[in-house]
């Protein structure tokens, strides 16, 4: 075993009220890939935000290479070595490809920069990544979430770093793209880089990491396990309860699922899909399965109002919405948890009771003026039932795990009362404890008589959620089926017809 690359003994981490890092401990040695495993709130992101010299820990040592190592700030860690993909992506979106990968280190001479010399390098980073299509000059912005998390990744590589933290970056990624992501890893690895990998899907863990650490409550609980520990065990090391199964128990509905609650007829928009049809009714999940670029969110955001179609219709207990508005699909009772949370669905620099209550406003004002008891005594409750933690109003939404953010979307049309809840990969970046919680609320708003509808690119979790699933396959509907009719093999097997087997979305086995 060689020597640790880095090691971070006891470290502290408190922000006002919160003790997110407890005494952690993790221990990296040159050449592995280390797994972070731990459940929403457990203190990776935070970890990570030290170790990336964005956070000062209060307490706690860092050796780099068997010296103390002193990470003040961002541009220090990159000099030691350790360079940072986040989740979020931090790129800027209106400048280019080559500008975003040299950004505050760009290449100069004579006081200006050389455009040139860093758009070759630009070049020869993204043919090493296996995309050569994507060149310097375009602008990040207008490029995929898949793409975007290439142009991420060549920044790190561009900095020579010898430990790169890879925070979920698989999630936006198809399986052709996870692959050569796979690729790159291994190539890293075997020139003596390390990886510090964190990612919910134990699949993922398994088939590319070395040793495994967990963390739980801000603490180190298990380190050094290998990668190919028992999900079970891994599971109850991260909840510190056993998770028998991810996917509760249907509760019987109290509705009367006979009752249409939302119809779409011949749903289409050009360049993205066409014909789309099918009914959801009370007390029922519908489940909404295709590869990515399939349409899949593209339909739901315009049920929603969103997107506004080239024809077709959307009906709302029998009154029919009008065309690209959201004010009137949310006057119906449609509510969306979009796929991207953070950018779509939450004003993360606002409380948690404002983006709660946020659809509601109404219902809070009086005279111009709101009504902020009320608002938080609502809010409270909704968070309560929901099992955020912590359940405080006042808490700015930005500060919350991934898990607890994806709650509070779904908390404010618990408020609004929605009759019909748009769920868009519901448990991107959620780990499997809050997963079963998420499953569970869906359940029991299935159970009161909501009509629930769920994208996800996990075929597992529609089967074992949905009622009956459409499949979408390039923009049209290849097949709706009752989900007991359906297994995944089948699934898959109708989403490849016509298309290459390198296009299915990822799937994994921590669904099921």
């Amino acid at each position: 075993m060689s020597e640790p690359l880095l090691t971070m003994s006891g470290i502290v981490k408190t922000f006002p009220g919160v003790r997110a890092l407890d005494g952690v401990d993790l221990e990296v040695r040159e050449g592995e890939v280390h797994c972070l495993l731990g459940q929403n709130g457990a203190g990776k992101s935070t970890l990570i935000k030290v170790l990336a010299g964005a956070h000062q820990p209060d307490a706690g040592t860092i050796t780099w290479r068997g010296a103390p190592a002193v990470l003040s700030s961002p541009v220090a860690a990159l000099r030691l070595g350790v360079a940072t993909m986040y989740q979020e992506l931090d790129l800027v979106p209106g400048i280019s490809v080559a500008e975003n990968i040299f950004l505050g280190h760009e290449r100069a001479r004579f006081g200006f920069s050389r455009r040139g010399a860093m758009r070759q390098r630009a070049v020869g980073l993204m043919r090493r990544l296996g995309h050569p299509e994507i060149r310097p000059d375009r602008e990040v912005g207008l490029l995929s979430a898949a793409g975007q998390q290439l142009v991420s990744m060549a920044r790190a590589l561009v900095h020579d770093a010898r430990l790169i933290v890879m925070d979920e970056p698989t999630a936006a990624l198809a399986s052709d793209e996870v692959d050569n992501l796979f690729r790159i890893v291994g190539e890293l690895t075997a020139a003596g880089v390390a990886v510090v990998y964190i990612s919910h899907r134990l699949e993922e863990i398994r088939r590319i990491g070395s040793r495994v650490t967990v963390l739980k409550d801000g603490r180190t609980v298990a380190s050094g396990l290998p990668a190919d520990t028992p999900t079970n065990e891994l599971v109850d090391l991260m909840s510190g309860r056993k998770v028998e199964a991810v996917f509760p128990v249907r509760q019987a509905s109290t509705a009367d699922e006979r009752r249409e609650v939302l119809v779409v007829r011949g749903l289409t928009r050009h360049g993205e899909f066409r014909d789309v049809s099918f009914t959801v009714h009370a007390g029922e999940i519908f489940g909404i399965a295709g590869l990515v670029g399939s349409g899949r969110s593209e339909v739901l955001e315009t049920v929603f109002g969103a997107r506004k179609p080239d024809a077709g219709s959307v009906t709302v207990d029998g009154r029919a919405l009008r065309p690209g508005s959201v004010a009137d699909a949310v006057r119906a009772g449609i509510g969306l948890a979009p796929e991207e949370r953070k950018s779509q669905g939450l004003l993360l620099e606002l409380p948690v009771a404002h983006n709660v209550t946020l659809a509601s406003l109404p219902a809070y004002s009086r005279a111009g003026f709101t009504d902020r008891a009320r608002e938080l005594r609502d809010s409270r409750a909704t968070l309560e039932r929901l099992d955020l933690r912590p359940a405080d109003p006042r808490r700015l939404v930005g500060t919350f795990s991934g898990g607890n953010q994806q709650k509070a979307v779904v908390a404010r049309w618990l408020v609004r009362g929605c009759r019909v809840l748009l769920l868009d990969e519901p448990t991107r970046g959620v780990d499997v404890g809050a997963r079963a919680e998420l499953y569970r609320l869906i359940h029991e708003l299935a159970a009161e008589g909501v009509a629930v509808v769920l994208v996800s690119s996990e075929v597992p979790e529609v089967l074992g959620l949905a009622d009956r699933v459409l499949v979408l396959r390039e923009g049209e509907v290849a097949a709706q089926r009752p989900a007991a009719e359906l297994t995944e093999a089948a699934v898959l097997d109708i989403v490849m017809e016509g298309s290459a087997v390198s296009e299915i979305a990822d799937v994994t086995e921590e669904a099921v």
